[in-house]
């Protein structure tokens, strides 16, 4: 992610101990949707979709994410 101006990304955090990152992706329709999924429930909360390979970099540099898992 860049900032005019210099300005630093933020980085945002999430509970690493009960939420994994996911990306959620439909067989039918090639949706894709980032996320975090609560270990202990299964609940998925929807945070981003992604269109393409940049907003995934995207979602992934704003939660500071080295390797997110894929459900169908």
């Amino acid at each position: 992610m860049k900032f005019k101006f210099g300005k630093k990304p933020v980085v945002r955090q999430f509970d690493q101990k009960n939420y994994k990152p996911v990306l959620k992706c439909s067989i039918c329709t090639g949706e894709q949707v980032a996320g975090f999924k609560d270990i202990s429930s299964g609940k998925f909360e929807e945070v981003m979709l992604i269109r393409n390979e940049k907003d995934l970099d995207a979602f992934m540099q704003l939660y500071d994410i080295k390797d997110i898992v894929k459900e169908y």
